[in-house]
């Protein structure tokens, strides 16, 4: 009989912020597939999980992936873990949840933390329907993207690293206007957890003034309605 492929989501910052069920199928997986093993050792450690540990990483999944699904297809319970929230979300596990599905096997994955959710509930901008944009292209496509989220209409969330934080927002500042009301979250759940609110420009000139460290959420407000209807009309 096949096992079961859980994915399950880990702390983005407090440890505690895990749930009794994922300790659980952790403690009692055979096999636990993680984004960093000396990372998710820590989380296991705090927990008194010893299960039998292998690295699953963007570099090696392609070649990894078919021998951990016919090991659950073999009857192996598998859980798949990343350095920090919910794999999948900007974080391996996209291509093992989709061989596993297609291949009929259970792909169960548990609620729990991500950085995206608290960012944009915390930002104090309408979150009753957004997007999620994870991280941007470096270079190939990126202004293309820019251009065309420039008349979305949700509010937006990006992920960012804190070296391109400032040039990301010059070009938020750009591509959507100086005056499009934004928040970025940074190390969520963490001892230094900040939000920093404002418009696009004054958040931007914040830290230019103020290096950014840690783990960055970028959250814009969406397109006024005008803007949107004015592109729909260039588009007739």
């Amino acid at each position: 009989m096949p096992g079961i492929l859980y994915i399950v989501p880990t702390p983005v910052g407090n440890l505690d912020d895990i749930t009794f069920r994922a300790v659980q199928v952790l403690k009692e997986a055979d096999l636990i597939l993680a984004e960093d093993t000396r990372t998710s050792s820590v989380l296991l450690h705090r927990y008194d999980i010893h299960g039998r540990l292998q690295s699953h990483h963007k570099f090696n999944e392609h070649q990894t992936v078919e021998m951990i699904k016919e090991r659950i297809l073999g009857g192996m319970n598998v859980a798949l873990i990343s350095d920090a929230g919910t794999p999948g979300i900007s974080d391996p596990g996209f291509l093992l949840a989709r061989t596993c599905a297609a291949e009929g096997i259970e792909v169960q994955t548990l609620p729990g933390a991500t950085a995206c959710i608290p960012a944009i509930v915390s930002s104090g901008l309408p979150c009753d329907r957004f997007c999620f944009e994870g991280f941007l292209p470096v270079k190939k496509g990126r202004q293309t993207m820019l251009k065309d989220l420039s008349s979305e209409p949700r509010t937006m969330i990006f992920y960012e690293s804190p070296y391109r934080l400032v040039k990301t927002l010059e070009q938020f500042c750009e591509y959507f206007g100086p005056d499009r009301p934004c928040s970025v979250a940074r190390e969520i759940s963490k001892l230094h957890e900040e939000h920093r609110r404002g418009t696009l420009e004054e958040v931007a000139s914040w830290f230019r003034e103020h290096e950014p460290k840690g783990e960055i959420v970028i959250v814009v407000g969406g397109a006024p309605q005008q803007k949107k209807r004015d592109k729909e009309k260039g588009n007739d």
